[in-house]
């Protein structure tokens, strides 16, 4: 191997780069090219898959180009039409199955993103071997998604950036939004009861008509993708602890409009308030397409002082395409150890229908034993946030209720914190002075 790798590096004779096996038989061979040489061979026969892959291809096979090769089969799929926006790749998969084959499962953690790189996946069976995420492409029937792309870029113009405080900044969101609800006396309650960032909404609208058409469609896929994703990715085929047992039932809709290439949000996590521990998502693109980018959350020691870029980057990043008309589900696991963002995009492929707009519907599942009658308040009397612990190694994954007054622009927080409890199905457990949750808000049978 050592020979293999070091060996000089000679110039193909032909311009014409290889296309077959037989090509490659005819100009190289394990014991006398160099890796860059046999790494250019590769690359010719399977363009569509990035350097970096190719070469663990070929270390895995003894700089074999001709064995590497035959382990890539050709996609099913032609190759997509080059665009400034988007690019191209083969499955993995022939990649995995080969290697465990080689060395076992362990082998499966070369495919992810490493420090400072991003992991580009497009093909729905590699997003789900290695994202907290399913995506479903050509989700909707055509003529139902351009009508609800069509509904929804007539509401986008009265769409509000939020404004809150970071750090001590105020800042607005880099993209308009507007929240959805089911019914008028939810739209009530939503506006009375409910804060973000600290503060009430003042602008929640009732679900326009595509939307609740929409919507049984969305809860039935991501019931099935949950089943899937239980059975498939989780020890012994058991839902996580905190996870609900109950079906999934979307009753609140956050539309978010991306307008042009610069719009776009950066790395978080999804408020666990209302929605409790292991909160399940299913978002719904639209219009144009962009990137939704994906990070493991690395917790750090408690006594490191340095928490630079380079803990939050240590296992690179993961960017899954979302075409028109696709759903991603984020499973049970993506807000309490996972963060992600859609990044802002150097070119965009204008759609027919929203030219350079993106409409993106996030429907969630609001529990009714959450509701902020009902959990903590504050000092400041005002019901706390639910977060959980993410940064540091101890106390990874509990969850915590605090002041979420100071978020609001002019106004200061207390010091409020409070251990939350949960039971292994996610229900929250109070202290005796809550009580039992008011019928008026009690899940319905």
């Amino acid at each position: 191997m050592d020979a293999f790798v070091s060996r000089k590096k000679r110039k193909l004779s032909s311009t014409e780069p290889a296309t077959t096996i037989e090509d490659i038989s005819a100009l190289s061979s394990p014991d006398d090219e160099s890796t860059d040489f046999k790494l250019a061979l590769l690359s010719s026969l399977h363009p569509y898959i990035e350097q970096h892959v190719l070469l663990d291809i070929l270390l895995a096979h003894n700089g074999s180009v001709e064995a590497a090769s035959t382990s890539l089969k050709p996609s099913d799929s032609p190759p997509r039409k080059p665009s400034a926006a988007t690019g191209y790749q083969s499955s993995l998969s022939p990649f995995v199955a080969q290697m465990d084959s080689l060395d076992g499962p362990a082998k499966r953690a070369k495919l992810l993103s490493k420090k400072g790189k991003t992991l580009h996946l497009y093909d729905p069976a590699d997003v789900a071997a290695h994202t907290p995420c399913t995506i479903i492409h050509n989700f909707l029937p055509p003529e139902v998604a351009n009508a609800l792309l069509v509904e929804l870029l007539k509401e986008a113009p009265t769409f509000e950036r939020a404004t809150f405080k970071l750090f001590d900044n105020v800042v607005q969101s880099p993209h308009t939004a507007c929240f959805y609800v089911e019914s008028y006396e939810e739209m009530q309650r939503q506006k009375s009861d409910y804060l973000y960032n600290g503060a009430l909404l003042t602008d929640v609208r009732q679900l326009t008509p595509q939307m609740r058409r929409v919507s049984p469609i969305v809860q039935e896929a991501v019931n099935s993708e949950i089943t899937k994703r239980v059975k498939d990715h989780y020890p012994n085929g058991q839902k996580l602890k905190h996870q609900s047992p109950h079906s999934w039932k979307p009753n609140a809709a956050n539309v978010n409009c991306y307008d042009g290439a610069a719009e776009s949000v950066g790395y978080h996590s999804d408020q666990l308030t209302y929605l409790g521990p292991r909160a399940i998502i299913g978002s719904i693109s639209l219009g144009v397409a962009r990137e939704f980018r994906v990070r493991r959350i690395v917790p750090q020691e408690e006594d490191k002082k340095d928490k630079s870029k380079e803990d939050s980057d240590a296992q690179g990043q993961i960017a899954i395409h979302l075409p028109h008309n696709s759903l991603l589900v984020m499973h049970a696991e993506m807000q309490e150890e996972w963060k992600h963002s859609i990044a802002p995009a150097q070119a965009i492929d204008p759609h027919p229908i929203s030219a350079n707009k993106r409409i993106n519907i996030t429907y969630r599942d609001y529990k009714a034993n959450l509701h902020p009658r009902i959990t903590p308040r504050c000092k400041c009397d005002v019901p706390a946030v639910l977060r959980v612990v993410q940064r540091k190694k101890e106390n990874w994954g509990k969850y915590f209720w605090m002041c979420h007054a100071g978020n609001v622009p002019g106004k200061e927080g207390c010091t409020f914190f409070e251990w939350a409890k949960f039971d292994d199905d996610g229900e929250p457990i109070f202290g005796k002075q809550k009580g039992k949750v008011d019928e008026t808000i009690s899940r319905e049978p």
